[in-house]
């Protein structure tokens, strides 16, 4: 007879978009269980080695924001992009990033402005995922369930079902939940349960990616170490990461257009041509990460009970870091509405957002990390014949390619649009006023208190986070003491949505643009702003909890 398990949420992928998501719960009383292919502490592939501000913005709320800080490079090694002839070649230009001892303090370079209580934090997903892991072991909220595999879902209008199968004892588990979240990946069985296609473009550029060992390799730089070194030269164009700051490095080796076979490549003369080693060189190959970039995107997030998110949802090139950082969105976003749901202040239509707004967001910028593939693959293939000559025409030529690699990719390593600019537009649960949302670009935005955007942040006396004071639930932000709001609050507490009241300095927030009341969501989203407590209160917190989701 099968074991059965019954939980609120039944998250499927324990990878950082499914461990944030069920972290998100956990944190907000929902019982979670989470179903993992692999088994406990294996290593996580050598992947996704940048975590967005605005992600650990959401790492910072769920209280993982320092160990994730203090992991990954050493604490002084620089998060510099430099771009070489080849690794132990000759710079063309650097992107200046601060070190993670710097990271809070420095405020040059090109993303130190940013207003944010946590910048970008350079890691690679083998650091990551542990932290996240352990966390989410610890919580009792929360069970895992490794070396699961789920083979069957469906549904109904009381929950869902689910059959496991334990791949080391082969015992069968019936999970039934409430609500079932697809963190699944690329090949996801639950995209493919809720009837949803994957659109856009399967191949946009093909990456022979390797993972070594190489002790020496850090000592044969010419220039200071960095982050990511590229390497731009006519035999090959290619990639470097630092992944321990010591020995252990990534090696993305960029085919051209023309080589559509990965094992057709010579891995070992397209590693040395990057390096720019010779053959007495030495170097051990931990394993192979060959990935092919693509610019796909689900055409729906949801089905009823069933949910996709990561790259079950959205798979694309990860320029500006944006595919695991895009899933960690999708996480935050699901998490307090189904956490709202469950808790009883919201009726379904509540649900109905995440699709509304995660959908064309992720649409949208995909297509700014499609457009600068496009622009990136065009740049590398322009690379001059006389890029290493030792002579005027070569310096010049060093000179012209520097600033233009400088100008493309700045916006996409320092990309600040990407963090702080996208809006949610077409939402059922946020109040519009008709006001525009102001634009954005891959490197630059504008803050805003239009309904839709990122709450501007500000630090608060005594040198507090925005964001601190306004926790998980919904905020009511105060810039005028005189605004009556009783009525506001009370209205909340009769329908039991989670408000909490701060009065903020109006100075602090010009982007208020003269409104003195700004509503703030669990996400850091403009729920609605006005110029004083709204007539109907009541009409109000109906909408943002998602009674009127239809209207």
């Amino acid at each position: 007879m099968a074991r059965t398990i019954e939980t609120d949420v039944l998250v499927v992928g324990a990878g950082p978009v499914g461990l944030t998501l069920a972290i998100d719960l956990a944190g907000r009383g929902v019982d979670v269980t989470l179903v993992e292919l692999r088994p406990r502490g294996a290593r996580p592939e050598p992947k996704c080695n940048h975590v967005s501000a605005r992600s650990m913005e959401i790492f910072r709320r769920l209280g993982l924001a320092k160990a994730l800080r203090e992991a990954g490079l050493p604490e002084d090694y620089p998060n510099d992009i430099s771009y070489r002839t080849s690794f132990t070649g000759r710079e063309i230009t650097r992107i200046p990033i601060p070190c993670r001892r710097d990271r809070y303090r420095r405020k040059d370079g090109p993303d130190g402005w940013w207003p944010t209580p946590e910048p970008p934090h350079r890691i690679n997903q083998i650091y990551l995922e542990p932290i996240l892991f352990g966390h989410a072991a610890a919580m009792a909220r929360i069970r895992i369930l490794n070396r699961t595999e789920i083979s069957e879902v469906g549904q109904d209008h009381h929950g869902v079902s689910a059959t496991a199968r334990d791949l080391d004892t082969g015992e069968t588990i019936a999970i039934r939940a409430a609500y079932l979240a697809g963190c699944d990946g690329g090949r996801s069985l639950v995209r493919k349960a809720i009837g949803a296609t994957l659109t856009g473009d399967a191949m946009i550029q093909r990456v022979q990616s390797t993972f070594i060992r190489a002790p020496e390799l850090i000592g044969l730089q010419q220039h200071g170490n960095a982050w990511a070194t590229f390497s731009l030269n006519p035999r090959r164009a290619g990639n470097v990461y630092a992944i321990d700051g010591r020995e252990t490095w990534l090696v993305h080796n960029y085919l051209t257009p023309g080589e559509t076979d990965f094992d057709a490549v010579d891995r070992d003369w397209a590693i040395r041509a990057i390096l720019g080693v010779g053959a007495a060189f030495d170097y051990q190959v931990i394993s192979r990460e060959d990935w092919i970039g693509r610019r796909l995107v689900a055409d729906r997030f949801r089905d009823r009970r069933l949910f996709i998110a990561g790259d079950a949802a959205h798979i694309w090139v990860p320029y500006g870091g944006y595919g695991m950082n895009a899933g960690i969105a999708d996480a935050a976003g699901l998490a307090w509405l189904l956490a709202a749901r469950l808790a009883g202040w919201a009726p379904p239509g509540i649900l109905d957002a995440y699709q509304r707004e995660r959908l064309p967001i992720t649409t949208q910028v995909s297509r700014f990390a499609m457009d600068h593939a496009h622009k990136e693959i065009r740049n590398r293939s322009g690379v001059p014949d006389n890029i290493e000559a030792d002579d005027p025409a070569g310096a010049a030529a060093r000179v012209a390619l520097g600033q233009a690699t400088y100008d493309l990719n700045v916006q996409q390593y320092c990309c600040a649009g990407l963090n702080f600019g996208s809006y949610y537009d077409q939402s059922p649960i946020i109040a519009y006023d008709g006001a525009a949302h102001p634009g954005y670009t891959m490197g630059s935005f504008t803050p805003s208190t239009v309904p839709g955007c990122r709450t501007p942040h500000l630090w608060l006396g005594g040198g507090r986070s925005l964001y601190d004071a306004t926790g998980p639930d919904h905020a009511l932000l105060r810039l005028d003491p005189a605004l009556a709001v009783d009525g506001l609050m009370q209205a909340a507490a009769r329908r039991a949505l989670p408000l909490r009241l701060i009065d903020i300095d109006p100075d602090a927030m010009p982007e208020a643009d003269g409104h003195g009341l700004i509503l703030s969501r669990p996400d850091q989203h403009v729920a609605w702003r006005g110029r004083a407590a709204p007539a109907d209160p009541l009409e109000l917190i109906d909408r943002l909890r998602g009674a009127r989701a239809g209207a």
